[in-house]
């Protein structure tokens, strides 16, 4: 008779009761983890060793061949490990399942997870543009499109589990990993965040994706990886909790990863309030709890918040954690926690049936599989939506009528971003991540913008010079975790000071029209480059000598045009007023050369917009649009602001806006309110505008940001024409968390804000909103929308 488990015709409750029912204890230990392998077709299978080893506190243990025979629950990046191409990748990894369900006592597929935040990780996937790039478009459904892209690839190499989106809410763009995040804005992250989940799930949710970093990681002391958070909860939900709670209760998201710091002293990955009682309780949540890399061992090996592994797995799980990764790190001592009382039976099967539920509900049992001969990586459709998302936000932040090139000048392509393919990269893409474990992969699928321009204006009005390195010899960086460098020779940084280039480049400058200097960041994680996870910075300088080839290239006489890429702004320490033109093209992917290319000789219009505002110095740090009134400190603080606003980016045309109109200046608090603006494109150029709408509470029970996003609509334009753009924003939106720790909206009064960007408010109005305080309900109204006719 097959067992109930193995039945699909029975409901997913019965089926993981009775597979409950029949594990040992050691095969439940098993689910809860992952093994990080080498996998191999031949099933000589190793795991992975690195430098995280000598910390993590891993103690030796039986054979993986034994140690598989109880099954497990992950294996983590198959295919991002190591070199290898997806259809021998997937050999191998069917080869481990087709052990794992015939050899092993009950049978139990694991499931397979892997990076796949600017593309899935894994050799020749699609190289898609940084979180920076999604945001900047303004565009959700483009971001949705992306997400979908990068899911399909993931379902055709058996991925099952995605680590992305980074949820992150920027505050300090010295921090390494704000390449990773959608901007500053909480309710845009929220937005953007939605979109993302929704095309990488899919409407079965048979891809699952992982919020993170939950929460607060972008708002460390100094800007510093892992280090602690200093928040109260009533910041940390308005702000950091809001795009979590947003892609949880709109898109359903499959997964949640916690974070390496702590919050007033808390470790995230034992903090049993945020994992089960707001996220699973109040928010209802109902996936699974994955752990960052080595994060449960960190409870001991740096938070100090446990006496050993055994005490640290049983903090984790009890708080809400239900899968370690990448591997056993600790979970290799639950019996060991049971034994001590740390946690009970009760705890790991509420866990382990959490877990079969998800791999019942992918249909892992019945399809273990992949069909090797169905892999679709770098498909036409998939290289279309990157090279449109690359080129949709591209960002114009100066232009003195040098822009778009006309005809085809005589161009000096220089700097050390314009002929290097990592360049281009974020610095979770595949080629870039290898560096850490000092492999090099082909990069060949990607075009830079010199191969680009020499495409568009031909060999011979093409001169090229690099200037400059950023890092001459890309190694391994510092050690992966702060603090675990003692004892040990301190790392100095690889980032070049060597000038000798610049002159080669003032030449090739003085014998061209015009110059185009491509500048920038290297992503690297761990300091093998200059953004990136670990990559954290002091200075809003450009790295090394980068600047100096600025400006001797200004001081040639000839018309500059700046191209930034990377992973966070720099400003350009006062050439922002005498370069020909300066854009953003943050990590644009393997099709960025040619995004870049297309808006500078005008194939396409630069349409995106700043979702991170651009410091006037590290002094201003940390820095966002939505601070508030006292953020600023002295009366006249030079160092304070922004040379560039959130919500900031020019295109090829003007548009003039109306005076904005309520349909009532009066609301009742559970209501909506309705605002319309006409707009109109009042150049000689088709184009479009992303017309914000802000708001700013003018009197609360709790101190408030000067003005925050609240609504946004892109509309493109011919010249002469206008539109009406209606837009309706649900009263909830207007909420803000209580002394009590509850959200809520007040009455009052209330100054909508219309602009083209968070300093450029073209009209306000004001509306009065009546009633009694609402303390609002667990499914809030979170999204405004618009009508344009």
């Amino acid at each position: 008779m097959t067992p109930i488990y193995k039945d699909p015709q029975h409901p997913v409750n019965a089926r993981v009761a009775d597979l409950l029912a029949r594990m040992t204890p050691e095969e439940k230990f098993a689910q809860m983890h992952a093994y990080w392998l080498v996998l191999s077709a031949d099933g000589q299978h190793r795991e992975r060793t690195d430098m995280s080893d000598e910390f993590s506190g891993v103690s030796e243990q039986t054979s993986l061949g034994e140690r598989l025979m109880l099954g497990v629950g992950q294996i983590t990046r198959p295919l991002g490990t190591h070199i290898v191409d997806a259809k021998t990748g997937v050999r191998a990894a069917n080869r481990l399942q087709k052990m794992l369900m015939e050899e092993t006592r009950l049978g139990i597929p694991a499931l397979f997870h892997e990076e796949c935040l600017v593309g899935l990780l894994c050799k020749d996937a699609t190289l898609f543009p940084s979180s920076l790039n999604y945001a900047s478009t303004w565009e959700p459904e483009l971001v949705r499109r992306a997400a979908q892209q990068i899911g399909e690839e993931a379902r055709t190499t058996g991925c099952k589990q995605g680590l992305a989106p980074v949820l992150d809410v920027s505050r300090d763009v010295r921090w390494g990993r704000t390449e990773e995040t959608f901007g500053e804005d909480p309710w845009l992250v929220g937005v953007m965040a939605c979109a993302y989940v929704d095309g990488l799930q899919g409407e079965k949710r048979d891809v699952l994706a992982t919020l993170k970093h939950y929460v607060g990681h972008s708002f460390s002391e100094g800007a510093r990886n892992h280090a602690p958070v200093h928040l109260g909860f009533r910041e940390l939900n308005d702000t950091f909790l809001l795009p979590f709670e947003m892609a949880v209760k709109l898109a359903n998201a499959g997964s949640v990863m916690p974070a390496y710091h702590d919050i007033d002293n808390q470790p995230g990955h034992s903090d049993a309030f945020l994992l089960t009682t707001l996220l699973r309780e109040r928010w209802g949540f109902d996936g699974i709890v994955v752990a960052d890399y080595g994060g449960v061992s960190l409870l001991h090996q740096h938070h100090g918040v446990s006496e050993d592994a055994a005490h640290s797995a049983a903090l984790a799980f009890n708080a809400g954690l239900d899968v370690e990764l990448p591997k056993d790190d600790c979970a290799r001592h639950l019996a060991q926690a049971l034994e001590r009382g740390l946690l009970d039976m009760a705890k790991i099967d509420e866990i382990v049936a959490r877990l079969l539920t998800e791999k019942f509900r992918l249909g892992l049992f019945e399809h273990p599989y992949t069909d090797e001969s169905a892999i679709s990586l770098q498909s036409p459709a998939t290289r279309q939506v990157a090279r449109e998302v690359a080129t949709r936000s591209i960002t114009l932040l100066e232009n003195r009528n040098i822009l778009p090139l006309a005809g085809k000048p005589r161009v000096a392509v220089v700097g050390p971003t314009a002929d290097d393919p990592l360049a281009l990269l974020s610095g979770y893409s595949f080629p870039v991540h290898l560096i850490i474990s000092d492999m090099v992969d082909n990069t060949a699928q990607v075009t830079t913008p010199l191969a680009a321009l020499r495409s568009y204006l031909g060999e011979d009005n093409v001169r090229y010079a690099k200037g400059c390195h950023i890092i001459k010899e890309r190694l391994a960086g510092a050690p992966v975790f702060p603090g675990d460098s003692s004892g040990k020779p301190m790392q100095s940084s690889p980032v070049s000071h060597d000038t000798s280039l610049i002159n080669e480049a003032v030449y090739a400058a003085q014998e061209s029209d015009v110059v185009i200097a491509c500048v920038g960041d290297l992503a690297g994680l761990f300091q093998s480059g200059t953004v990136g996870e670990g990559s954290d910075t002091d200075s809003l300088h450009l790295p090394g000598v980068q600047q100096q080839l600025l400006e001797a290239l200004v001081a040639t006489g000839k018309p500059v045009i700046v191209v930034m890429t990377g992973g966070r702004p720099y400003n350009l320490q006062g050439l922002e007023s005498k370069v020909a033109a300066f854009m953003l093209a943050w990590a644009p992917g393997q099709e960025g050369g040619w995004a870049i290319a297309d808006v500078l000789t005008g194939r396409a219009e630069p349409q995106g917009r700043l979702v991170v505002s651009v410091p006037k110095s590290a002094g201003a740090m940390p820095f966002y649009y939505n601070h508030k009134l006292k953020s600023g400190g002295t009366p006249f603080a030079f160092h304070f602001g922004a040379l560039y606003p959130f919500g900031y980016g020019l295109g090829w045309t003007t548009f003039d806006y109306g005076t904005p109109t309520l349909l009532s200046e009066n609301v009742d608090i559970h209501g909506d309110v309705t605002l319309s603006v006409t707009v109109k494109n009042s150049g000689e150029r088709s184009g479009s505008e992303v017309v914000q709408v802000y708001a700013r509470d003018n009197i609360a029970s709790m101190v408030r940001p000067l003005q925050e996003l609240k609504a946004f609509q892109r509309v493109a334009l011919a010249p002469g024409e206008s539109a009406t753009l209606t837009f309706t924003i649900p009263i909830d939106m207007l909420n803000f968390t209580s002394y009590q720790g509850q959200r809520i909206v007040e009455p009052g009064e209330f100054e909508l804000q219309v602009g083209r960007s968070s300093a450029d408010i073209q009209g306000r109005v004001t509306v009065n909103v009546s009633g009694e305080t609402r303390v609002l309900p667990e499914n809030w109204r979170m999204m405004s929308w618009c009508d344009v006719k």
